[in-house]
């Protein structure tokens, strides 16, 4: 029986323990007090609608196994290969040694402070996807006096495909997590206009286009392909923007009760970290896998392996699928 370190109890950390324990010992370090914090913070799950706190319930009943320890508010800070076993050593300066170690160290989403000409964290009418998540989560969306909001205004790529961030990459999830935002609004107030501005739609998944399709057909939600360039308060709490309407090819300049900036996801702390010190450090600070063709949860390192949103944006569905396939190529190592 092998001993498997696993850094990030999030949806790949829990579902690749959960099958490795199953035949070999296996320690899941998390830096924060509880599991899956990225799933918890979520109301609603793209493109079914699944309940978020179901779905972190059903993972963390895949926790029970005596074979798994699992180690909450213990943050592993550096990660370096010493003869055959790799030394993991927390913040409290204790040191592990594990002959092979999963990466599973997730992601956070981009700070939108960055983007001042948006006036996150200057106006409190703009807010980020992931405050308007918790707001869903709580049955409860108010404008900044604490009434409806009539009319809720969304923005793609905030932080993602942008130069001036230096993030040129798409994080895949935003524009889906737009679309089913916007119709949870729509269900929850019905009589308040939402407008989503995008650069274009990557409506990649299965079920995806259907839910846009949905989107403006079933609830009337305006989509609109331009940018918005500036936000600026108004003198009763609203957000002005000005925009560009790119298909028409003519100025917008309009009001909102809120302003939506959709945050792309980016390599958390964490695996920026661990892949800086374990020489596994790729693009944006995501860590590398070997191939992604081939090898996409082995990297250049012996014992060493990746899975999840730790090496690129991913959904749920995508993490825990890759998770599975983790699990099963370091098994498939510790047999050779």
């Amino acid at each position: 029986m092998a001993n498997i370190a696993i850094i990030g109890a999030g949806p790949a950390g829990i579902e690749a323990a959960s099958i490795l324990a199953k035949r070999h010992h296996v320690t899941l370090f998390e830096r924060a007090e509880t599991t899956l914090t990225n799933i918890h913070d979520k109301a609603l799950l793209f493109p079914d609608f699944t309940s978020a706190e179901d779905l972190a319930t059903q993972l963390d009943n895949k926790l029970n196994n005596p074979n798994l320890e699992l180690r909450l508010n213990t943050e592993i800070k550096s990660l370096v290969r010493e003869d055959n076993n790799w030394r993991l050593t927390d913040s409290a300066g204790n040191q592990y040694d594990f002959p092979y170690v999963l990466l599973a160290t997730g992601y956070h989403v981009f700070d939108a402070h960055k983007k001042e000409e948006l006036g996150y964290g200057i106006y409190k009418g703009v807010i980020t996807s992931l405050e308007l998540e918790k707001m869903i989560k709580g049955n409860q969306i108010l404008n900044v006096n604490g009434d409806t909001p009539q009319q809720i205004t969304f923005l793609q790529c905030v932080g993602s495909r942008d130069e001036k961030s230096g993030n040129h990459y798409c994080s895949k999830v935003c524009c889906v997590t737009a679309v089913k935002q916007a119709i949870e609004v729509k269900k929850m107030l019905p009589n308040t206009d939402v407008y989503v501005f995008y650069m274009d739609l990557r409506m990649w998944g299965q079920g995806f286009e259907e839910m846009y399709r949905t989107a403006q057909e079933e609830y009337g939600v305006n989509f609109v392909r331009g940018r918005i360039s500036e936000a600026a308060a108004t003198y009763d709490n609203r957000v002005q923007i000005k925009a560009e309407d790119t298909l028409m090819g003519v100025p917008l300049n309009l009001s909102t009760d809120l302003l939506v900036l959709m945050v792309g996801m980016c390599a958390s702390d964490g695996t920026r970290q661990l892949g800086e010190s374990a020489g596994v450090s790729g693009e944006y600070g995501f860590a590398k896998s070997k191939s992604e063709h081939l090898a996409d949860n082995l990297t250049e390192r012996d014992g060493l392996f990746v899975a999840g949103a730790c090496k690129r944006p991913m959904s749920v569905n995508d993490t825990i699928q890759d998770a599975r396939a983790a699990a099963v190529t370091i098994l498939n190592t510790i047999q050779e």
